[in-house]
């Protein structure tokens, strides 16, 4: 078993090292995704009464898309620190900031209650929800890929990015259990429940992330003093293409994600009529695929190159969104579920496993939290928080048809192959080493 460097009085190997921020990763994602799964079925409801199921849920929407304006926000802040003083101190924060904001939004007053206070509150813990979230992925990813052996970064750095379909297979099976409930107590305080769980995974969390060692990159920066001293600055001074190229890339994962684990749920209960089980069903199968396919996809990027596996596993996406929909029209729980899992649970995990070390090979060390995290989490604001508004949008301008809602995520998958395309392929580089000259900086304070 691959040892890393003895950290902190311990010594672990890279294998637990990834599985702990697997666990930790998923705990974050629960908190996140829960909020997305609950919008179409809950909070559109208590939080934003309207006549209109549309403009409820729309409105719904737009707070969960806030979320995804603070993260890039959660990013450039603990992206500096991350690059400052090192990936553990960060990560251990992160999941305090959204286990708290999640267990708070379980405790909050509807709108029949409250008022106008009511989603006033959501939209403030939404946001600490984004922030805490915009710093969580960059740490994450980074303690697998910058500890990983040579030639197996694809495949360790694809392990936190597990923890995307756990949390959503976890916060949708929560969910889908208590929807068993019947609709009065499931709108009193059934949904509350899957918000205040969040109390337990917090402790959990927090206890993985302090068994974690700083990264040997990071380490390595320190003791040669080429610790940045503000990180999104020299980003952007010395590495602005690939960061251009990273939000471009980014755009069809970003898009898929939130067309089939988000966007889904309202379409197929609100627009085909289907049940909750059903919609709930279709997203936890292709989630519990690409749990096992990511690290096979991860391993697979390691051989054959990431842009390549990438830029056409983007494409297939695009083409295959048409026969998706069309095949959700059939109104067959087993057509919806196959629907589903082509493109979202195995096309998609060639796409997502990949990611975090292609991300990563794009950015030096001392600048590589704060540039992974801004392309995560910038890119966030329009490949992901917008793409159930837009997908909500272009439902009705296509007649109730989704063949506009198609031809988006097609032209999206063209704009996102063209950037990996572009970019310089480092997937058998050495991560530690830099890519540009710059002026060493002594080590300060944050």
């Amino acid at each position: 078993m691959q040892q890393v460097s003895k950290t902190d009085g311990a010594t672990a190997s890279i294998s637990s090292i990834a599985l702990a921020s697997a666990i930790g990763t998923t705990i974050e994602w629960y908190d996140f995704f829960l909020y997305n799964t609950m919008t179409a079925l809950v909070l559109n409801k208590l939080f934003f009464p309207n006549a209109d199921i549309l403009i409820s849920t729309l409105l719904a929407y737009v707070t969960s898309f806030v979320g995804f304006l603070s993260r890039p926000i959660g990013g450039v802040i603990f992206g500096h620190y991350g690059d400052r003083i090192g990936r553990k101190t960060v990560l251990i924060l992160t999941v305090l900031i959204m286990g708290v904001a999640t267990f708070l939004i379980g405790l909050l007053p509807t709108y029949a209650t409250a008022g106008a206070w009511a989603p006033i509150m959501l939209l403030a813990l939404r946001i600490f929800q984004g922030i805490g979230i915009g710093g969580e992925w960059g740490g994450a990813v980074l303690m697998a890929v910058e500890h990983s052996p040579s030639g197996r970064r694809g495949f360790y750095g694809s392990w936190p990015q597990i923890g995307v379909p756990a949390g959503l297979l976890i916060s949708a099976g929560v969910v889908s259990a208590l929807s068993f409930l019947d609709n009065d107590d499931f709108f009193s305080w059934g949904w509350r429940i899957a918000f205040l769980l969040s109390a337990v995974l917090v402790v959990i969390g927090i206890y993985i992330r302090l068994r974690i060692m700083e990264t040997p990159a990071f380490t390595k920066a320190q003791l040669e003093k080429k610790i940045a001293t503000v990180p999104v600055v020299e980003l952007f001074r010395t590495q602005t293409k690939n960061t251009i190229l990273g939000l471009g890339a980014r755009y069809i994962e970003g898009v898929t994600f939130n067309i089939y684990g988000v966007f889904l749920v309202f379409y197929l209960t609100n627009t085909l009529h289907m049940s909750r089980q059903v919609a709930l069903s279709a997203v936890m199968i292709s989630s519990a695929i690409m749990i096992f396919l990511l690290p096979v996809c991860g391993r697979w990027s390691d051989q054959v190159g990431r842009r390549r596996l990438f830029g056409i596993a983007g494409l297939l996406i695009g083409v295959l969104t048409f026969p998706a929909f069309w095949l959700m029209a059939t109104l067959s729980p087993v057509l919806i579920i196959i629907a589903v899992a082509v493109p979202f649970g195995i096309i998609y995990a060639a796409v997502y496993g990949p990611q975090a070390a292609l991300f990563s090979e794009l950015f030096d060390t001392r600048v590589r939290y704060t540039g992974i995290s801004f392309v995560y989490q910038f890119s966030g604001i329009f490949a992901s928080g917008l793409t159930p508004i837009i997908a909500t949008a272009l439902l009705p301008l296509g007649g109730g048809q989704p063949w506009l809602i198609c031809l988006y995520v097609f032209v999206v998958s063209i704009i996102s192959a063209l950037s990996v395309y572009a970019m310089t392929d480092r997937h058998k580089s050495d991560i530690a080493a830099d890519t540009t000259v710059v002026q060493v900086q002594a080590i300060g304070g944050g």
